[in-house]
């Protein structure tokens, strides 16, 4: 399954409670979304339950924005 930006934002709107008009490629998840780091977890276990790839809990302080979590999840599809 090809993982796309809609499927991921989609995921984030529904995890953060957010709109999906402020989720961009270039949107920092706790900047812009104000996402602290139990949401970050939480949408971990979503990405992990939607599309089958979550990030690794070492990994989740290296991911900031939209794209880097697009980047990580094609990364571990390769």
């Amino acid at each position: 399954m090809e993982i796309t930006f809609e499927n991921v934002r989609d995921i984030i709107v529904s995890t953060l409670s957010c709109d999906a008009e402020e989720v961009k490629l270039e949107t920092n998840l706790v900047e812009d979304l104000e996402a602290d780091s139990l949401e970050i977890v939480e949408l971990s276990m979503a990405l992990q339950e939607s599309l089958g790839v979550g990030i690794e809990d070492e990994d989740l302080e290296k991911i900031h924005t939209v794209q880097d979590i697009l980047d990580y999840i094609k990364s571990k599809q390769a």
